[in-house]
C-alpha cells in the first residue's frame, strides 16, 4: 500500500474494541490512556489490557480510576493496571506525572476532554477551559513524555471529535478574549487541534519511530455530554441529543484502539479516522443535515501543515516549552 493511499480495514462502525485487537497480542508494551475513568476511556484501557499491555490510567479522580482498574483486572485477567492522577489544566500535575514516569512508553491515548461549556471558563493561566484541557494539557503531557515514547518507537492517539467540523484554529483570539464566546466553536476549535497535534507530531518526530494519528470515536453517551443533557439544559439540544445514532462505548473505542494497537495502521502517521477507516474528505455539499445522522469526514482546516506547524509554536510559547 502506498504511504499516502487511504487506509481503509475490514472494520466499520459496529465493530468492538476487543474485535479489532483479537489475535494482537500487546504482551510487553506499555500504555497510558488519559480520562480512562469514564466512557470510552475505560473500553479503550481494557481493551489494550485485554491484549496484554501494561496500562496506565491517567484520571483525575483517583478513586474512581481504582475502580475501573479493579474491575478491568477481574474481566482481563491482567494486573498490570495502574492509576495515576492527572489534572490537564495543572501544569504542576503533568509535570508530576512526567516526572513519576520511567522507561519506554509504547502507547498515549489521549482521550480525556471536556465538552461545549455552557459558560467561559478559563484556567489561571487566562486559557479558554476547552482548548486548555482538550489541546494544552495532552500537548504539555505529549513534550515531557517525548524521550519515553522516543525510547522504542511509539504511537499516539488522539481522540478529536466530528466537531473539530465547526471551526479551524482561531489564531488571533484562540481565548475568546475579543470574541463572544459560544461553546460549540471552542469546543471545535480544540477537536482542531486535537488532529493538527497529530500532523506535526507525525512529521516532527518521525525520526524517533513516533506515529500520531487522531480519530472521531462517534457519539457515546457519557458524562461527556453532561451539559447537553442536564436539567438546566436547552429542550431543543435534549431532544437532538435523544435522535442522536448513539454506539457503545466498546463500539466508541474500536477506532482508538485501532491506532494505539492494530498492525494495519504501523508506520501511519497523521491522519484522522473515524468507524475504524481513513476519513474522507468533508464536503459541505453532500453533508446530510439532521440529529438523526453522525456527521463524516475530515475538514481540510484539520490537516493542514502550515496550521499545524503554526500551533505547535503557538502551544510552546503558551506553555513557555
Amino acid at each position: 500500500m502506498s504511504n499516502n493511499a487511504r487506509l481503509t480495514t475490514p472494520f466499520n462502525r459496529e465493530t468492538t474494541a476487543d474485535e479489532v485487537l483479537s489475535g494482537v497480542d500487546l504482551t510487553g508494551k506499555r500504555a497510558v490512556v488519559t480520562g480512562a475513568a469514564s466512557g470510552i476511556g475505560i473500553e479503550t484501557a481494557r481493551s489494550l489490557a485485554g491484549a496484554g499491555a501494561e496500562v496506565t490510567l491517567a484520571v483525575r479522580n483517583t478513586d474512581a480510576g481504582r475502580k475501573v482498574a479493579a474491575d478491568i483486572t477481574a474481566t482481563t485477567g491482567n494486573r498490570k493496571v495502574a492509576v495515576a492522577a492527572l489534572e490537564l489544566t495543572d501544569r504542576s500535575s503533568v509535570a508530576a506525572f512526567v516526572d513519576a514516569w520511567s522507561g519506554p512508553l509504547h502507547i498515549l491515548v489521549n482521550n480525556a476532554g471536556v465538552m461545549a461549556l455552557p459558560e467561559l471558563r478559563r484556567t489561571p493561566q487566562g486559557w479558554e477551559y476547552q482548548f486548555a484541557t482538550n489541546h494544552l494539557g495532552h500537548f504539555d503531557l505529549a513534550l515531557g513524555l517525548h524521550d519515553a515514547l522516543a525510547a522504542e518507537g511509539a504511537r499516539i492517539v488522539a481522540v478529536s471529535s466530528s466537531g473539530h467540523l465547526a471551526s479551524p484554529i482561531v489564531f488571533d483570539d484562540i481565548h475568546f478574549e475579543r470574541r463572544a464566546y459560544d461553546p460549540w466553536l471552542g469546543y471545535g476549535q480544540s477537536k482542531t487541534a486535537n488532529v493538527l497535534f497529530a500532523v506535526d507530531a507525525s512529521r516532527r518526530w518521525a525520526e524517533d519511530g513516533i506515529t500520531a494519528n487522531a480519530l472521531m470515536p462517534g457519539g457515546i453517551r457519557s458524562g461527556l455530554q453532561r451539559h447537553q443533557e442536564g436539567p438546566d439544559s436547552d429542550p431543543a439540544a435534549r431532544e437532538t441529543f435523544d435522535m442522536y445514532p448513539w454506539r457503545t462505548p466498546e463500539q466508541g473505542a474500536a477506532t482508538s484502539v485501532l491506532l494505539a494497537a492494530s498492525p494495519m495502521v504501523e508506520g501511519i502517521g497523521g491522519r484522522y479516522f473515524e468507524n475504524c477507516n481513513e476519513a474522507l474528505p468533508y464536503d459541505p455539499a453532500t453533508a446530510t443535515a439532521g440529529a438523526s445522522v453522525e456527521a463524516s469526514g475530515v475538514a481540510p482546516h484539520a490537516l493542514d501543515p502550515e496550521a499545524a506547524e503554526r500551533l505547535w509554536d503557538v502551544s510552546r510559547r503558551m506553555l513557555a516549552r
